[in-house]
């Protein structure tokens, strides 16, 4: 069963220009394109935020955080605790 369907056209997946990714509906800063990587999931990666509250969390499950901007609390996805590119990072 899916939990989630994707349709595709999500435009900076493959985007690795150096610069700031900030949230649609404020403009906070969120991730750098420092900390971008490639993943197999349909969306993009990241290894950190830029701030510390550039990114609100609650627990969702085991091992996963509902994600939503620090500041205006926009939705933005998730956080997967332990699967980043290195052992021990999260990815965004």
């Amino acid at each position: 069963m899916s939990f989630c369907a994707f349709l595709g056209g999500e435009v900076f997946k493959s985007h690795f220009e150096p610069g700031v990714y900030v949230c649609a509906k404020c403009g906070y800063e969120l991730f750098s394109s420092r900390a971008k990587y490639e993943h197999s999931s349909p969306w993009p990666a990241f290894t950190e935020t830029i701030h510390e509250d550039s990114v609100a969390k609650r627990k969702e499950r085991p091992g996963a955080y509902k994600v939503s901007c620090g500041r205006c609390g926009n939705g933005l996805g998730h956080e997967f605790l332990n699967d980043g590119p290195k052992r021990g990072q999260s990815r965004f």
